[in-house]
């Protein structure tokens, strides 16, 4: 068998995103034979011997099946498919996807909304590279009124962790005598990144949701619960991906059947509405992008 890169085997084989496995690997924790791996490292998948953390890692028998899921994380789970401090995983809200799915990117454990999740390396490695420029947006509940001059901060070229981020785009969705919602558009993603520009500028965070990526809203999905990611939606996200998008259908219908005979099941729903988790919430703005495609893609499939 032809070799490949190590942290492709770690993708392909659902444990964890290419980015992450350079981690892992650059941390000492996987091991090719029994000797510590190196970074760029090619393996043979059907001679060598791998391990993570002391686990044998296989390749799945359906490894061409590639799986894109939605997932409407709560606030409480940490985004890791395994935790060595006992923490709830979203790992638990997707295990009967029936294949292990990674998450592409995070979200911190107070945070809620959309998380995609995968086994597909090549779909995890372009979302999470900042050149591919795939926006995600967020509402932030504020304590208190924020001042221009705090907007204008937010809205500016900032350092985080020593890094030099892409300036954001702010809009003030509401307020009232105490509390301001924001929607913030990024572009990158760096480690609880919202939450240090807002202590860089002296705003408490009350509650933080993403309700979109790309065009793509968090819709009416419940918490908790995950669903399919059409091939429309997927090509709007890699448009290089078409072709290999379109087995992606077969598990759209699959799931749909699933949840006209067994209420119980997640919802695989693609009907894109309010952003919010119930009626009424102040976390139900959509933004511009994501309205527009979710109502072409309801236009398309002959909804009122």
């Amino acid at each position: 068998m032809e070799k490949i890169r190590l942290q492709k085997y770690m993708s392909d084989a659902g444990v964890m995103s290419r980015r992450a496995a350079e981690k892992e690997i650059e941390d000492g924790t996987i091991t090719v034979n029994g000797e510590r791996a190196e970074l760029g490292q090619k393996i043979d998948p059907e001679r060598d011997e791998i391990r993570y953390k002391g686990r044998r890692i296989y390749l799945p028998d359906n490894i061409e099946k590639k799986t894109y899921i939605v997932l409407n994380k709560p606030r409480g789970y940490v985004t890791t498919m395994s935790d060595d401090l006992g923490r709830k995983c979203v790992a638990q809200l997707v295990s009967d996807v029936g294949c292990r799915v990674y998450p592409v990117g995070r979200l911190d454990k107070v945070s809620e909304g959309m998380l995609i999740l995968t086994n597909d390396g090549d779909f995890a490695n372009y979302m999470m590279h900042p050149s591919h420029e795939v926006p995600k947006y967020y509402n932030v509940r504020i304590e208190g009124i924020p001042t221009d001059e705090q907007l204008d901060k937010l809205s500016s070229p900032m350092e985080i962790d020593g890094f030099d981020i892409r300036p954001v785009a702010v809009t003030v969705l509401e307020k009232d005598d105490e509390h301001c919602t924001l929607q913030m558009e990024l572009y990158e993603g760096r480690n609880r990144q919202i939450r240090k520009m807002c202590e860089q500028v002296g705003l408490k965070i009350i509650r933080l949701k993403r309700i979109a990526i790309g065009d793509i809203p968090l819709g009416n999905l419940r918490l908790g619960k995950w669903r399919y990611l059409t091939p429309e939606e997927l090509t709007s996200l890699m448009p290089t991906g078409k072709e290999q998008f379109k087995n992606a259908a077969r598990d759209e219908r699959s799931a749909s059947k699933i949840a006209e005979t067994k209420k119980k099941s997640h919802s695989p729903s693609h009907r894109a509405g309010r952003a919010g988790v119930r009626h009424g919430e102040s976390f139900s703005h959509v933004p511009k992008g994501a309205r527009g495609a979710a109502n072409a893609a309801r236009k398309n499939r002959g909804e009122s």
